[in-house]
């Protein structure tokens, strides 16, 4: 439970670097639900209790970005991946039962991916490439279920309560909260609880977080950027269950044909937390929604720089390329800086030009 949300008081959230969605349709406004305020909708959340559940969620998004397939064996395999995050769609199967059982199933086309989390074990599978890669995590890990983080980076995928926590995590003055219509999302009634950002320095217009009545789960969240009339990123479930999945679910065998990887991890995970902790961290300049995040020189290699794909999908401005949607900008300087967030492109540049 995020304390966080229980000493709520009117404020907002820190933006975050947001890249796949749904355009899901909101649900229907004449949804009866017992009055309740935003204080409250954000306590529901905060007790929210639910360990155990299966769903499809889908994501996509609406950012302005034209489809921007491989141009060949040359691209940087890095760049298409994240490129295809902002203009892609993906559906996926999750299902979670405790803090040690997970499975995520990400359909592509005419592929599949896995990650499968069954205890100690850890799976994850491509069928497009046919491999898998094994581990077997060590004792105390703290690896959770994806109700709580990012199930695979790789995948692209995360629920909603994953998404929402993110959002709420940190609470300033910087936002209005309120609650919009009531709503029915994957056949369950739920509050709408609405963000708005007080400056208009940010691309956001609204953060949108559907919150089910019952349990507190959040259920859908959409991004609404300024001026756009559809959700610009949103993640949804279009059909969940709140019931433990059965144990066979969390089962993993390689296909035959498949090439596995075993991986090994620290017995403990303190050299592992060391390592973060000592890692070079992004730095953020300015707060809240206006915040903008620099990664250092070289973050970008030249061999990207000059790529077919990055050339399509960005333009070429003073100092570098810009990458534009309407509701992030990533600035990437000639030296590999990148900068990012949430802002008009003027905005990175004069960071950039600052530094």
């Amino acid at each position: 439970m995020n304390k966080n949300l229980l000493r709520w008081v009117p404020a907002a959230v820190v933006p975050v670097l947001i890249a796949a969605g749904v355009i899901a349709a909101h649900g229907a406004t004449d949804v009866s639900l017992p009055t309740k305020t935003p204080e409250q909708v954000l306590t529901l959340v905060g007790q929210s209790s639910v360990t155990a559940f299966s769903g499809t969620i889908e994501q996509s998004s609406n950012l302005g970005l034209p489809a921007l397939p491989s141009v060949g064996p040359s691209a940087n395999a890095g760049l298409s991946s994240a490129l295809e995050f902002l203009t892609g769609s993906h559906t996926a199967r999750v299902f979670v039962d405790g803090p040690t059982n997970a499975r995520v199933q990400v359909i592509d086309t005419l592929a599949e991916r896995d990650l499968v989390r069954n205890g100690a074990e850890l799976w994850a599978y491509d069928s497009s490439k046919a491999t898998a890669t094994h581990l077997r995590l060590p004792a105390g890990g703290a690896f959770k279920h994806p109700g709580a983080v990012t199930p695979d980076p790789d995948a692209g995928v995360q629920t909603p309560a994953q998404l929402a926590h993110r959002l709420l995590a940190e609470l300033t003055p910087s936002t209005t909260v309120s609650l919009g219509d009531n709503a029915s999302v994957a056949g369950r009634s739920a509050y709408d609880l609405v963000l708005t950002p007080r400056t208009s320095a940010t691309l956001v217009g609204s953060v949108s977080i559907a919150v089910d009545a019952k349990t507190g789960m959040p259920l859908r969240v959409e991004v609404n950027a300024r001026g756009q009339k559809d959700a610009a990123v949103s993640i949804a479930f279009t059909d969940v269950s709140l019931q433990a999945p059965a144990a066979s679910t969390f089962d993993f065998t390689a296909p035959k044909g498949t090439t596995v990887k075993q991986q090994t991890l620290p017995q403990s995970l303190g050299a592992l937390r060391h390592t973060a902790d000592h890692a070079a961290a992004p730095k953020v300049i300015g707060s809240d929604w206006a915040s903008i995040v620099e990664l250092p020189a070289g973050t970008v290699p030249a061999s990207a720089l000059t790529s077919p794909l990055l050339a399509q999908a960005s333009s070429a401005v003073s100092g570098g390329r810009l990458l534009s949607t309407s509701l992030v900008n990533v600035f990437v300087a000639s030296d590999g800086r990148v900068f990012a967030g949430s802002v008009p492109a003027s905005a990175l540049q004069a960071a950039a030009s600052d530094r």
